[in-house]
């Protein structure tokens, strides 16, 4: 029904290239720049998440004779690349010599040359951007230019932890307009890598998170490319959840694939499910997220920045978004669910991006499993029609597969859900599912004897009565102190769901951990706050649906 997809090209950043320099490094750059002092390169094993991390001895001539100061920015070059890293000064010659520039791992990947290579250090000149974000915090509204400035020296790392964090909290006071979100969004795409499919449609899901277990993009995925349908899904790891996309698909098969191996998959299954992180794709959005996440701060205009500017790269087209509502989801009500909309639908429109928004079920986590195993368990056995299966999943993902499949010209509205079912129930999605993961490398995994962690205790009910409130945002606390996703086989196994009767003692859910320390920290954190409410059948709180 569908051509076959041509191989995307990626499109060309419009950010300048760093300027280049010879492999040889001088002690002296040309005229006109200041002298750069040589240093012998060291990998320091230190993951700093997102941050790049230079380590300098106390002793080093080059650090008391540069004047340079902890926490202060540093440019390094070699073999033709830059850099720029934030000094850590240490005093123990074992983590680097007097001679020698450590680099973290990040920093050090970047460069990408061999331990002991010389490399030219000298003073970052600070940010161009300097000036719009003072602005910003003063709570100016910025324009375009601004907003692809500040973007820019995201992206290239010029901005300090403290310099990101005040950005985004000024963001998050002055709640940006609906322009500046524009803005944002566009200049995020602007300084990264871009998709190109070649394609008049190319499908993708997204859901704004907040609901553990919610795995339907691993469902909707095989079951949209089995329609014939374009649908390369590049999703994330987990940050402060149980599992991300990606993490649960890391236990069926290999999720960091070189892009030119998820072009080949795509055009010869219209779909894969990949870590995102490989393929560059809005770079600002990661190192942002970075300092978002630990502050709890996901405001509206910069969630909708984050998500559209991903999609955008990834070469999409058309995308379906979910927005769960419930006592303890991200968003809360309809009225807040309907502003977020209007929000998503200006951005995506000036963006031409063709956007429908899905408001669903947030009350409680969807499926019976979360972390990384357990959801795969779950997937698995709806492709298989497995009469275990979830049956809330398996809904849930048909209706959004169905909204995808409404985008085709050839399918008439209304008829997305019926289609769907019928690839579902007739085992096309499965055998497309299979062939994904044989594709990306399969890795052994029985979903019906799953190696779950070991360690386990249950939560029982405390007295007779109906499940009348499930706390999603408890239940994912749990989950990741009994160790996930790292962790792959720990989480918790929902045994009762909203709306059901429970006697007294009766196991509410299970906890799984592999390591002693976890399974306490997951069962003091439980017996603190179980997560669940046990109360009458009025008291389940209304589902609120737009399907």
């Amino acid at each position: 029904m569908h051509a076959e997809p041509i191989t995307p090209s990626p499109a060309t950043p419009s950010v300048p290239p760093a300027p280049s320099v010879q492999p040889s490094i001088a002690p002296t750059d040309p005229a006109g720049t200041p002298p750069r002092s040589q240093l012998a390169l060291r990998r320091v094993a230190i993951d700093t998440w997102r941050e790049n991390v230079a380590y300098l001895h106390r002793d080093c001539a080059v650090y008391r004779a540069e004047g340079f100061q902890a926490l202060s920015k540093i440019e390094v070059r070699a073999n033709g690349l830059r850099i720029l890293a934030t000094v850590n000064v240490v005093d123990d010659s074992a983590i680097v010599g007097c001679h020698e520039l450590g680099l973290s791992e990040d920093a050090f990947a970047q460069l990408g040359v061999e331990p002991g290579y010389k490399v030219a250090v000298a003073q970052a000149e600070p940010p161009e951007s300097m000036g719009a974000l003072f602005r910003k915090i003063a709570g100016e509204r910025l324009g375009r230019a601004d907003f692809r400035a500040i973007v820019r020296d995201i992206a290239d790392h010029r901005y300090s932890k403290i310099e990101l964090t005040a950005f985004v909290v000024a963001c998050n006071r002055d709640e940006l307009d609906r322009e500046e979100v524009y803005f944002l969004s566009d200049a995020m795409v602007q300084t990264g890598q871009r998709l190109d499919w070649h394609a008049p449609q190319v499908v993708d899901k997204h859901c704004i998170g907040g609901i553990p277990g919610n795995r339907t993009s691993m469902l909707v995925v095989p079951i949209v490319a089995a329609h014939g349908m374009l649908c390369p899904k590049t999703s994330s790891r987990a940050i402060t959840s149980p599992a991300g996309t990606a993490d649960t698909m890391e236990v069926l098969a290999h999720v960091e694939l070189p892009l030119e191996q998820l072009q080949a998959i795509v055009r010869d299954h219209h779909g894969c499910l990949a870590w995102g992180g490989t393929a560059q794709l809005s770079p600002a959005d990661d190192v942002l997220i970075s300092v978002e996440r630990p502050l709890s701060i996901d405001s509206a205009g910069q969630m909708v920045a984050s998500i559209l500017s991903k999609k955008i790269a990834a070469g999409s087209t058309h995308l379906v978004l979910d927005i769960p509502i419930g006592p303890t989801a991200k968003v809360r009500s309809m009225p807040d669910a309907q502003r977020l909309r209007r929000l998503f639908e200006y951005v995506a429109q000036r963006m031409g991006l063709s956007l429908d928004v899905v408001i669903t079920d947030g009350r409680q986590p969807i499926g019976n499993g979360i972390g990384p195993m357990l959801e795969a368990r779950d997937v698995m056995r709806v492709l298989e029609n497995d009469p275990r299966a979830p049956n809330d999943l398996r809904q849930k993902a048909l209706r959004l597969a169905g909204r995808l499949i409404e985008c085709d010209p050839d399918v008439r509205g209304g008829d997305g859900y019926g289609i769907a079912r019928d690839i579902l129930d007739s085992g096309r999605a499965l055998a497309r599912m299979r062939d994904i993961i044989a594709a990306q490398g399969a890795k052994e995994f029985d979903h019906n004897s799953p190696n779950l962690g070991a360690l386990q205790f249950e939560i029982c009910a405390p007295a007779a009565g109906v499940v009348a409130g499930i706390d999603n945002q408890q239940i994912a606390r749990i989950a990741r102190l009994a160790g996930a996703p790292k962790v792959q086989g720990a989480g918790v196994d929902l045994l009762c769901k909203l709306g059901d009767a429970v006697t007294p003692g009766q196991p509410m859910y299970r906890v799984h951990a592999g390591f002693p320390a976890d399974l306490e920290f997951a069962r003091q954190a439980s017996h603190r706050a179980s997560g669940y409410r046990i109360g009458s059948a009025d008291e389940v709180p209304h589902v609120f649906v737009e399907f």
